[in-house]
């Protein structure tokens, strides 16, 4: 399974509903990599956040565990990717050490030395980090990739050349980035059915 987290605000009390940009363009992504991901096995959902800010975390985290809960509760012990767009990202690397997450992987994520990297002991991580980006920071990003790469399974930074932020110019790219870095993570940690021994004689 995937769960995917949309981007926010620093700070922001308002409450994420239908017009809030960041989760329409989760949203938009979703939609885009659903079939395709279900044609591989792996079904979406995507979580929205009771508040628009990332107001130190705590919020936004807590809406992350409490959706791996449900998801459990609704499909059992599944394995599960963390899709995370800019502070979406950031939730996710809160919420790694979910027993449920088996890797994560961030689009133009807002990540920062302040942010662990002791969740991702034994996961996978995937960045794509475009060097337009003018509101989180691609080298930023490249160090927390190499600080994650000490515990992680493992942790690789793509480059998404010059595209921006919002994942807008360019949109096909990251679609399609999404889509392979989801599959990879889930085929790293899943034992695809295509691989196991024949069982005819």
């Amino acid at each position: 399974m995937v769960l995917a987290l949309h981007g926010g605000k620093p700070r922001s009390h308002q409450s994420v509903d239908g017009r809030s940009a960041s989760w329409r363009r989760a949203a938009w992504l979703t939609r885009e990599i659903a079939q395709p991901a279900h044609d591989e096995g792996v079904g979406i959902w995507l979580v929205r956040y009771r508040r628009r800010g990332w107001n130190g975390g705590t919020d936004a985290v807590a809406d992350a565990r409490w959706a791996l809960d449900r998801l459990r509760a609704v499909h059992g012990e599944v394995p599960v990717v963390l899709l995370g767009h800019s502070m979406g990202a950031r939730v996710a690397v809160h919420a790694a050490d979910d027993p449920s997450v088996v890797g994560v992987v961030g689009l133009a994520p807002w990540w920062s030395a302040d942010d662990p990297v002791h969740t991702l002991a034994g996961r996978t991580l995937r960045a794509a980090h475009g060097r337009r980006d003018r509101i989180t920071s691609f080298r930023e990003t490249a160090r927390y990739v190499e600080r994650a790469r000490r515990v992680a399974d493992s942790a690789e930074l793509e480059d998404m050349g010059a595209l921006g932020h919002y994942m807008l110019t360019g949109s096909r790219r990251w679609h399609d980035v999404a889509l392979r870095s989801v599959l990879e993570v889930v085929d790293t940690h899943v034992p695809s059915p295509r691989s196991a021994p024949s069982t005819e004689r």
